[in-house]
C-alpha cells in the first residue's frame, strides 16, 4: 500500500486549491458583440394558397436577445408567430441586445396580401391600418359628462359641450386631437397648443359588459398606457387620470367610452366621452 508523508499530502492540497482558484474567464468566452449587419433574422409570411397571409414567422439564429415590434405588439421570443393586422408592405422592427448590454436594430419588411387570419376588426377602426385622428364629436350636444352606469350610453345627467373642456382640462378641448397608431400600438393625444403626450394602448373585446336587462353594454376594454384619452379623469375620484375605459361604441366613425370608479353598481355615476374620426 502506497503512503505519503506529510509534507507531500499538503503539495498535494495546495497543487488542488490552486487549479480551483484559476480564473474561468477564458473558459467562457460569450464572443464580442455584433453589428446590425451581421444580424441573421428573418421574418417570412406564412402562405395560404398562394398568398402571403397575415400570419409571420420570426426567426433569430444570432446570438443576441430578442425584441420584434410588429405594428399592434412585441414579443421577446427567439422564434415565434405573430399576427399582422393589415395588408400591404408592412414592417417588423428587430432590436437585438448583444452580451455586452449593446443593442442594435434591423427593420424587416414583410408584404401581406391578405387578412386570411381573422383580426379584431377594432384596430382598424381606431388606427385606419396606419393612424387615425379622432375628436371630439362636435356633432353631439354633448361630449362629456357622466350619466347611469349600465344604463347611459353617454352624458345624460352632467353634460359638456367641446366648448366647455378647456374648463375641465385646459388644452383639451376645441382644437385637441388623438391619434391612434398601429405601428407599436401608440396613443398621442395633442392639445390645442401643440403640446403632446404619447403612450401606448390596447383593447379587449372579450371583456363584455352586461346591462341589467341582459342587453350588451359594453362591448370590450380600451387600456392607454403613460397617457389617458383627451379630458381622461375621474372628478369623483379627486381628477385622477383614467387609463381603462369601458367600450361602449367603435367603429369607422365614432367612439363612445365610459368608466365608473371601482365598485359602482347599476345607475352610480359613470362618465362618457364622445369621439368621432377626423374627416
Amino acid at each position: 500500500m502506497k503512503t505519503y508523508s506529510k509534507y507531500s499530502l499538503w503539495a498535494m492540497l495546495a497543487a488542488l486549491l490552486f487549479s480551483a482558484c484559476e480564473p474561468i474567464e477564458d473558459r467562457m468566452d460569450m464572443g464580442g458583440a455584433i453589428t446590425a449587419e451581421q444580424l441573421d433574422v428573418t421574418a417570412t409570411p406564412i402562405v395560404v394558397d398562394g398568398k402571403n397571409s397575415n400570419r409571420v414567422a420570426l426567426d433569430n439564429r444570432s446570438p443576441v436577445l430578442s425584441s420584434w415590434d410588429y405594428g399592434s405588439g412585441v414579443t421577446q421570443r427567439k422564434t415565434d408567430t405573430v399576427l399582422m393586422v393589415a395588408t400591404g408592405q408592412q414592417e417588423i422592427i428587430f432590436t437585438g441586445r448583444n452580451a455586452n448590454g449593446t443593442e442594435i436594430t434591423k427593420t424587416l419588411p414583410v408584404q401581406i396580401d391578405e387578412l386570411t387570419y381573422d383580426v379584431p376588426l377594432e384596430w382598424g377602426y381606431l388606427t385606419g391600418g396606419s393612424e387615425r385622428t379622432w375628436v371630439w364629436d362636435d356633432s353631439q350636444p354633448a361630449v362629456w359628462g357622466n350619466g347611469g352606469y349600465l344604463g347611459s350610453s353617454k352624458p345624460e345627467w352632467w353634460m359638456l359641450s367641446v366648448a366647455q373642456i378647456d374648463e375641465q382640462a385646459p388644452g383639451e378641448g376645441e382644437g385637441a386631437e388623438m391619434v391612434f397608431s398601429l405601428r407599436g400600438a401608440r396613443l398621442t393625444k395633442v392639445k390645442a397648443n401643440g403640446q403632446t403626450e404619447t403612450g401606448g394602448f390596447s383593447f379587449d373585446m372579450t371583456q363584455i359588459t352586461l346591462a341589467e336587462n341582459g342587453d350588451v353594454w359594453a362591448r370590450g376594454k380600451l387600456t392607454t398606457r403613460g397617457v389617458t384619452v383627451l379630458c381622461g379623469k375621474s372628478p369623483d375620484e379627486g381628477n385622477i387620470p383614467v387609463y381603462e375605459y369601458d367600450i361602449l361604441v367603435v367603429n369607422d366613425n365614432q367612439l363612445i367610452l365610459s368608466y365608473a370608479p371601482p365598485g359602482a353598481n347599476p345607475w352610480d355615476a359613470a362618465y362618457f366621452w364622445v369621439f368621432r374620426a377626423e374627416d
